[in-house]
């Protein structure tokens, strides 16, 4: 981030260290009573974001009715954790949307692979197959609910790689 960056995203974003709200390096970490039960539960936000990226249970004070107040050590454990988090539902959600397998087309192993774009109103796929050396050998648009597999792949090679 450059320091123009950074100065927006702090004015945007002012840090905050009370008790029960801790504003700081883009996150939030809010202290709200638990609405499934008893006690306190802590949200985290990155951003501006609208929905939390966590949600946790979050420790009582000494006096078991209020919560413990928020503070650095706590808040950056949080930030650690909703980042693991985030990274975990984007590694997955890669994987849905990108597949690939490789096939023997004659002496020739051909990597096929299969990109989704979740367009909001005409999602898609492009089906593509690579030489050895990463070279495309072709490429076609395919049907987001299009499935790839060993004989959907080997079906489009022999069929020379036309639409499907």
């Amino acid at each position: 981030m450059t320091d123009i960056e950074n100065s927006a995203s702090e004015q945007a974003f002012p840090e905050i260290h009370e008790p029960r709200l801790w504003q700081d390096r883009g996150w939030t970490a809010k202290v709200i009573r638990n609405d499934d039960g008893e006690g306190w539960a802590v949200e985290m936000y990155k951003g501006g974001n609208e929905e939390p990226a966590l949600v946790g249970p979050w420790t009582m004070g000494r006096n078991k009715v209020d919560p413990k107040p928020l503070d650095v050590s706590a808040f950056l454990t949080l930030v650690k954790t909703a980042s693991e988090v985030i990274r975990r539902h984007e590694q997955q959600r890669y994987a849905q949307l990108h597949k690939q397998i490789s096939i023997d087309v004659g002496p020739d192993a051909v990597n096929v692979e299969l990109v989704i774009t979740p367009d909001e109103f005409e999602p898609y796929g492009t089906l593509t197959a690579y030489d050895q050396s990463r070279e495309i050998i072709a490429e076609t648009k395919v049907s987001p609910t299009f499935r790839l597999t060993r004989e959907s792949a080997s079906a489009w090679a022999g069929g020379g790689y036309g639409r499907l």
